[in-house]
This record gives structure tokens, C-alpha cells and sequence, in this order.
């Protein structure tokens, strides 16, 4: 649909779908159009999600990695935040059904993001914890602490183990940082806030149903990863799949078995897909979108980052769901946007590869650059520089700043609250 240019006409409604890198983004970047943009989220809040393993495992807050939306756009005034669930996208009407009601729109961009996939795996699904969420990184957090709490009420060394031993499956860079932290902890913190517990009984474990970790990265990275992991005793098992999780036991696929009462899942992500649009629309839970963005079998519906399906010659099982790629599809869907009102012809998406990287505890790290990868401490610092950077607010920088520092210096991770109970039926 093209824009009028006559100022005479109301603005265009734009509705944006998720607060996520890929929706801040395209955001931002219509700050001074003749949009009337609204932001629906479930929470009030964005999310960094890169660092939400630290706040899981103690070394940050939650509010340091967390910003709100009303503050991040408080001086854009074609900015509008509405808090509600969305339920389900009426495309004949160009409406959004919502917990709080119904939004209007005249375009609509869905930047829905991604859930956890436990391909079918109902079992893991009811009883281990995902790590895609602020209050899923507290509950997490609370249950290692109460685990722990637990181990100290019972004498027996078994049961001690069972409450002691931590296994987070999936290889990507959430199960290679989730698993370096919790190694520190039991370095540098178990010791002095339990000494009555040994600590040659707490376990973790990181185990890749593939041949090697990291898979998106360079094969170097992930061999890197494996000797920095193994250094700080995460015992890393690869080609283990985990067929069974009743909350007590886990049972891998060469059929051994490992008692444990508390599994971390990151070992797979599915785009998260509302529903209302027509079945063309969606494939593997993707949205089926062209090299604009655009959703196939719908008028004026976008989708950008995680939930986005675009298949190309260069990437036909579509591009990687990882931030860089959705804030360079907010960018270039924002400047499409653009050009509606002057009816120029739009832009394809272009990905940019400018790296990846992952840290892998205490002063090491691995990055992998376009045409070279490097490890170990410059790769930490670098790491450490760049998330930084990309965290939103100037508080939210300086408090994560400072709290890596104190934990630098100190070996403490201060944060060791049990704010909530476990919600989990086990």
C-alpha cells in the first residue's frame, strides 16, 4: 500500500510486533517518518538476550540487560507502546487481536522472535529449563541456588551429586557460556558459600547432539571452545543426543543414563508464530517471507529476525537466527518503508556477515572475524567491548561495566538472591 502525499490524508498506522533487536531497530530508524508507529510486546521491556546466561547464573542483574521500551523512544514522538499478548492477526480487517483488544493497522511488521524448540521432546519440554527470557534466566538462577540449598540437607554423597550436577544440552554459544559460568561458580563461589559441601561432587556437563560445538562458527572456534570448557572441568560430550528427562534422570541416546534434578535446554529455537495468517504464509516454524521482507500471501504483513523464513541461492535453509541479521533486516525494511512515499522501488535484503563470537568463561573467548579467527584473551576483551556497546542505555553499560570489574577482581558473583521459587512440577 503507498502512502498519500497529501499531509492532509492521517498517517499511515504501522504496528510493530516485538520489541527484539530486529523491531528496536526498524524503529529507530522510522524516527522522523510520517508513521504512526506502534510497539505491542508482552513486556514493557527489551531484552539483551547475549548476556542473559550471567544474569542465570548470578553475575548480573536482571534490570542491567533489561530497558524499557517508553524509556528507549521517550523522545520519539511518532512512538506509541502498547503492553498485551497478541493472539491473532486478522488480515482481511488489517487488525491485530490482542489480550487488551484490537490494534488497527495499515502495515504491520511481525518481529515475534523465537522460542525454544524441543522437537517433539515433550518430556524435556515439562521438566528442563529453557533460556530465552528474563524471568526464565531468574528461575533458572533460583533453582541452581535452591539445588545447592538442598545438597547441604542431606548427608549422603548420591544425593548430593544428583543436586550438584548440572547438565545444559546444546552446543551453540547460550550452552558453551551457559556452561563456562556455571564452571566458575563452582571455582569461585561454591567453595567459600558452601564449604560444606565438597566440591569435586558438582558436575557440569555440556552435551551437542553434533560432531563439535559451536557449529555456526569456525571449526577452530569450536575446537577452541572445547579445550577452554574442558580447562575448567565442564565435562563436554559430543555425538549425545537426550532422549528421556524426567526431572531426576536424563537418558542420552548410547543409552547411559546421568542423575541430575536440574537440565538447562538450549539446543534448539523455532520462530515464534501468531496465528490468523494464511498457511502459505508459514513454513517451519518460519514465516515465509521474499527478499523484502514481506510475508507471502499477505498485503502490507512483514517479518524480520528470528521469525523470518527468507531462503536464497546463498542460504536455502534461510539466514541464521542470530541479532545481526535481524537488526540489518529492520534497517533495510525501515528504508523500504521509506520509499513508499515517494514510490521508489525497494531495496532487497543484503546480509552483512561481520562475525560471531562466544566467551567461554574467565578471560577467554573466540571470535571468528570474516576472513580470520582468533581466541583466548584479546578475544574476551573484545568480546566484552562489543556487548558493551550494543547494550542498551548508558545506565544499563555502566552497571554491567562495573559489575564485570568487581567480578574480575574479586572472583564474586554477588548476585546469589532466591527470588522465586522453581515453577516446575517436579
Amino acid at each position: 500500500m503507498k502512502a498519500s502525499n497529501n499531509s492532509d490524508q492521517p498517517k499511515q498506522k504501522l504496528v510493530v510486533v516485538g520489541g527484539g533487536f530486529g523491531g528496536i531497530e526498524l524503529i529507530k530508524r522510522l524516527r522522523n517518518s510520517d508513521f504512526e508507529i506502534t510497539l505491542v510486546d508482552k513486556h514493557n521491556y527489551h531484552t539483551f538476550q547475549p548476556l542473559l546466561y550471567q544474569v542465570a547464573s548470578g553475575g548480573l542483574s536482571a534490570d542491567s540487560i533489561g530497558y524499557p521500551f517508553r524509556l528507549i523512544f521517550r523522545n520519539q514522538k511518532n512512538f506509541r507502546f502498547r503492553m498485551a499478548e497478541v493472539q491473532k492477526v486478522d488480515s482481511s480487517k488489517k487488525q491485530l487481536e490482542t489480550s487488551t483488544g484490537i490494534i488497527p493497522y495499515d502495515h504491520l511488521v511481525l518481529a515475534t522472535g523465537s522460542t525454544s524448540n524441543y522437537f517433539g521432546n515433550t518430556e524435556v519440554e515439562r521438566y528442563g529449563r529453557p533460556l530465552k527470557s528474563i524471568p526464565e534466566a531468574l528461575n533458572l538462577r533460583s533453582e541452581i541456588l535452591q539445588e545447592l540449598e538442598k545438597a547441604t540437607l542431606t548427608a549422603k554423597h548420591s544425593d548430593q551429586k544428583q543436586h550438584m550436577t548440572f547438565v545444559i544440552v546444546g552446543g551453540g554459544p547460550t550452552g558453551v557460556e551457559t556452561a563456562g559460568a556455571l564452571a566458575e561458580f563452582k571455582k569461585f563461589v561454591l567453595p567459600h558459600d558452601y564449604p560444606e559441601l565438597d566440591p569435586k561432587l558438582m558436575r557440569v556437563y555440556l552435551v551437542e547432539a553434533g560432531p563439535r560445538l559451536l557449529n555456526g562458527m569456525s571449526e577452530k572456534s569450536g575446537n577452541n571452545a572445547v579445550k577452554y570448557l574442558q580447562n575448567l572441568g565442564v565435562e563436554v560430550l559430543l555425538n549425545v543426543a537426550v532422549l528421556k528427562y524426567d526431572g531426576h534422570k536424563v537418558v542420552f541416546s548410547d543409552q547411559s543414563e546421568l542423575e541430575s534434578t536440574t537440565l538447562v535446554w538450549s539446543a534448539g529455537v523455532k520462530g515464534f508464530i501468531v496465528s490468523g495468517l494464511p498457511e502459505e504464509s508459514v513454513k517451519g516454524n518460519r514465516y515465509v517471507v521474499d527478499e523484502f521482507n514481506r510475508v507471502a500471501g499477505t498485503d502490507a504483513i512483514y517479518s524480520i529476525g528470528d521469525s523470518a523464513g527468507m531462503v536464497t541461492t546463498e542460504k536455502p535453509r534461510g539466514f541464521p537466527m542470530v541479532a545481526p541479521v535481524a537488526v540489518q533486516q529492520g534497517t533495510n525494511l525501515a528504508k523500504n518503508l521509506l520509499r513508499l512515499k515517494d514510490e521508489k522501488a525497494w531495496k532487497p535484503f543484503q546480509y552483512k556477515d561481520k562475525g560471531s563470537m562466544a566467551t567461554v568463561g574467565r578471560n577467554k573467548a573466540v571470535v571468528d572475524m570474516p576472513n580470520f579467527s582468533f581466541g583466548g584473551f584479546f578475544a574476551w576483551l573484545v568480546w566484552m567491548f562489543l556487548h558493551l556497546m550494543l547494550l542498551a542505555g548508558f545506565r544499563n553499560r555502566v552497571i554491567v561495566f562495573v559489575d564485570w570489574m568487581w567480578s574480575y577482581l574479586t572472583y564474586e558473583r554477588a548476585l546469589r538472591l532466591i527470588v522465586r521459587r522453581a515453577e516446575t512440577p517436579k
